[in-house]
């Protein structure tokens, strides 16, 4: 496991009281175009799942900071695209691949909210896809639905598998 990551689950470990904030921004870093590229946030949050059932941290809030993280993550993201959507072509890796934004507009038009929605649990798409969103002009409505949605689910199940996981090794093995 590299050092960053064992640390950060460390201080959460020891600090629980820090774990909503720290899950809130790592939620938000895997979620905003380009910072994803750099955090390894989805294995942190794998980690912390596991620590919400053998911590017993409470498992709501957590979530909670989880799902407004991913989804402000991304209402940035689109945000950046909708304003800037003829500057990011010019942009590297865009201009190198002119046939993108109009293969994503072409994407958005036919599965609209629903690529949006499932663009969430693929993880090299999870950053990609609000700002390409924005950048061809994807409604606004359809948008938040389908990010506000897919951030809550993505949540759960980016930690849930963790927290039961760890919470029923914890009760079969006899772990307090």
């Amino acid at each position: 496991m590299p050092e960053f990551v064992h640390s950060v689950l460390e201080f959460v470990k020891a600090h629980q009281s820090w774990a909503t904030l720290i899950v809130f921004v790592l939620a938000f870093a895997e979620s905003l175009a380009l910072i994803a590229l750099l955090v390894p946030a989805t294995v942190i949050l794998w980690g912390i799942g596991a620590l919400i059932g053998a911590a017993n941290l409470d498992f709501w809030p957590i979530w909670f900071a989880a799902g407004l993280g991913a989804a402000f993550g991304d209402w940035v993201s689109y945000w950046l695209g909708y304003h800037y959507h003829e500057q990011i072509a010019r942009m590297w890796p865009l201009r190198n691949y002119p046939t993108v934004l109009p293969r994503g507009h072409a994407f958005f038009k036919k599965w609209g909210a629903v690529g949006v929605f499932g663009g969430r649990f693929i993880g090299p798409l999870r950053a990609a896809v609000p700002l390409a969103a924005g950048a061809c002009r994807m409604p606004s409505a359809p948008f938040h639905v389908a990010n506000w949605t897919s951030a809550f689910v993505w949540a759960g199940t980016t930690l849930g598998p963790g927290a039961l996981g760890a919470e029923w090794l914890t009760q079969k093995m006899g772990w307090s």
